[in-house]
């Protein structure tokens, strides 16, 4: 599946630094980040009361693309349904479904099933979120598996109930949320660890034109296309070099197709071409390969993160068919038009530095939250079983919430 990594968000650009900004020491290091107002520690629990306030600070979108196509199915969400079904419908088959409850600006939740331990990526991100700004009353359930789980249709008796998920697919009916990969680094990214922002951007490899011109690929065996992409890379190494790290899920195949060495991640961009193909569900690699200068090489694939839908094959990305079939035709195409192929890298390379810019991750989850709240059938309410998920004790940063100061001093203004 796809498992938690330590790589880092790949970010770069402008980031309003409102609240949700980095801490001030390390905004003396990162050149790249204009800061605009109050600067706050990361663990200040210094809310933004009015919303609206806060997305037009954040210069949030109007609109995300993706959550309004999820959202189209649930006109209206009744949670008295959903807390009757979900536990047994869900937790059960794919135990890993966790019950939140937002209220008040307190985040309480409940496992669901034995394999809910990535909890600790939305938990962290929904407490950041809360000391941001004031989140609205809303009760959900959250998927923390690889696999989305709400496969009816909206013409089923009974119809599908929105359950929120990391990866979304085209069969399938669950809202995305940004994954936990992307979500876990912005935080790194927040808390002051500026190789996490800047690692990709400054590591790329050598200049277009000293690039290796092969594809490369290195991964799991998580998906049986990964074997063949070891086959064809064999049968014509001057186009390709792909090589399986670890065999977990055909563990008979290691002998004949051979097992590599890890690389490290900022030794792929030594190659023009990175090809991407999934893993158990979407490639959670595929921010990071879109943020280098290398062109990614992209699997049709039915599964999406919440981005994609930003993304125009043949203008972010190469297309490549689902079984693999013209990988070898692509990769001959780009190094027939290297103009064209470097162009398509830098586009692609842009529009992901727009997209995954820490404080649009954070209007994406705000939007989420606040989209579905104003659907709720009823009032949230915290459930049996539900515990307080409590906001970090950090002692060492010094907070002082400039923002209450602030209303509170413009009264006595002439």
């Amino acid at each position: 599946g796809n498992t938690p990594s330590s790589s880092p968000l790949p970010v770069l650009g402008s980031m309003l630094s409102f609240c949700c900004c980095t801490s001030a020491s390390s905004l003396e290091t990162l050149s790249a980040l204009f800061s605009a107002g109050p600067v706050y520690h990361e663990y200040c629990d210094c809310p933004e009361e009015d919303p609206e306030i806060w997305q037009n600070t954040m210069s949030c979108p109007s609109q995300e693309p993706q959550i309004t196509k999820d959202l189209i199915s649930f006109p209206t969400i009744d949670l008295q349904r959903m807390l009757k079904e979900i536990p047994t419908k869900f937790s059960q088959t794919r135990g890993a479904i966790v019950h939140y409850t937002i209220l008040n600006n307190h985040i309480y939740r409940r496992s669901l099933g034995k394999y809910t331990d990535f909890k600790m990526f939305s938990d962290e991100m929904f407490l950041s979120l809360a000391r941001k700004v004031h989140l609205p009353d809303v009760e959900f359930y959250l998927n923390v598996g690889d696999w989305p789980v709400e496969y009816r249709k909206a013409n089923d008796t009974p119809g599908p109930i929105p359950v929120i998920s990391w990866c979304g697919s085209a069969d399938s009916k669950d809202i995305v949320l940004p994954t936990y990969d992307v979500t876990h680094s912005t935080l790194e990214t927040l808390r002051g660890v500026t190789n996490d922002l800047l690692s990709i951007q400054g590591n790329t490899g050598p200049f277009w034109e000293n690039k290796t011109e092969r594809a490369l690929f290195r991964g799991r065996d998580s998906r049986e296309e990964r074997l063949h992409l070891v086959k064809l890379s064999k049968e014509n190494p001057e186009l390709l070099d792909a090589g399986i790290t670890g065999y977990f899920f055909f563990r008979e195949k290691e002998k004949e197709l051979g097992k590599v060495q890890l690389m490290g991640f900022f030794d792929f961009f030594k190659y023009k071409y990175q090809v991407n193909v999934d893993g158990t569900v979407a490639a959670y690699r595929f921010p990071y390969l879109l943020l280098g200068d290398s062109l990614v090489l992209k699997q049709d694939s039915q599964y999406y993160e919440h981005f994609y839908i930003g993304l125009k094959p043949w203008k972010h990305y190469v297309p490549v068919m689902r079984n693999l079939e013209d990988l070898l035709e692509k990769i001959k195409w780009a190094k027939e038009n290297d103009e064209a192929a470097r162009k398509i890298a830098k586009e692609g390379q842009l529009i992901a530095r727009e997209l995954l810019q820490p404080h649009r991750l954070y209007c994406y989850y705000y939007k989420v939250l606040q989209e579905y709240a104003k659907r709720q059938a009823s009032k949230p309410e915290i459930r049996d079983g539900m515990e307080l998920v409590p906001q970090p004790d950090d002692r060492d940063s010094v907070c002082s919430c400039h923002r209450k100061k602030n209303q509170s001093s413009t009264k006595d203004l002439p």
